[in-house]
């Protein structure tokens, strides 16, 4: 179907693409420690990943951040996808977790990357979804079907993560 087809007007809600991976080595995962240079989320944990850039499939810009982001490659997959109200422009948050990684872990002006217990994300400054997302994806394992949810702000600024069924 050619753009013209697509039924792209301003009037429709407008999404922009990232990813985020979440490693794991059992009861272990690899959360990123933000720089404290950076704008967003300074001095707290997040998962790994960033923007899929213009011509990349999302499973190709994982592994790109991945790389950038650590030096490391994993067996990643795609483990659900978060719509991100950020008002007028959304965020489609494609969620990846990934097993048996490779290399070792290279500095990068991201922040510095850790491997941190499950229960240290309770007890850490943390980006506010963390804990939800990764108690959703925990139990996952390759093959299971890929859950969706949508995250907001109420009126009174309190985050809402919502999953579908």
């Amino acid at each position: 179907m050619p753009q013209s087809d697509q039924g792209v007007t301003k009037d429709r809600y407008m999404l922009i693409p990232r990813t985020a991976i979440l490693l794991r080595r059992g009861e272990h995962y690899l959360l990123m420690k933000g720089a404290p240079t950076k704008r967003l989320w300074a001095g707290k944990y997040n998962g790994l990943g960033g923007h899929v850039e213009r011509g990349e499939d999302i499973c190709s810009a994982a592994r790109r951040e991945l790389m950038e982001e650590t030096g490391l490659t994993a067996d990643l997959w795609l483990c659900g996808t978060v719509i991100v109200d950020a008002g007028d422009v959304g965020v489609c948050l494609f969620m990846f977790c990934g097993e048996n990684v490779q290399g070792e872990i290279q500095a990068g002006g991201e922040g510095t990357a850790e491997w941190l217990s499950r229960d240290a994300v309770f007890h850490l400054p943390v980006v506010e979804d963390l804990p939800i997302l990764l108690e959703q994806i925990h139990g996952m394992k390759r093959g299971d079907p890929p859950f969706s949810a949508r995250s907001y702000y109420d009126e009174n600024d309190k985050l809402h993560v919502v999953f579908g069924e």
